[in-house]
């Protein structure tokens, strides 16, 4: 089994593991999805995705900031501009939803 050893629980640092945390909470994949055309500012996402709470969306930001699926750059001015956009790592998830976008639309 992935990530168990002799263990029938799963390790916390495994990657599967780890892949899922960063996924986890309704509408992550969805404001990801919002990054692959590029960077974004908050009302643009929100915008885009007009069911989603401003809170959730926050809490959303924030969590894939904090995980480095997300970049976040404040310009200087008044009022602030920020702007966020996919990171590296976070352009490695793309092919990671694709791929269970498309495992769930074949069941």
């Amino acid at each position: 089994m992935l990530c168990t050893g002799t263990d029938p629980r799963p390790e916390p640092d495994c990657p599967v593991e780890v892949t899922l945390g960063v996924l986890r909470g309704r509408w992550t994949p969805l404001v990801i999805d919002q990054f692959r055309a590029g960077p974004r500012t908050f009302g643009e996402v929100a915008a885009a995705l007009p069911a989603l709470s401003d809170k959730v969306l926050a809490d959303r930001l924030a969590q894939l900031t904090a995980a480095g699926v997300l970049s976040r750059h404040r310009t200087p001015g008044w009022p602030a501009r920020v702007r966020y956009d996919l990171t590296d790592r976070g352009a490695a998830l793309v092919p990671v939803l694709h791929a269970m976008w498309q495992w769930g639309a074949d069941t």
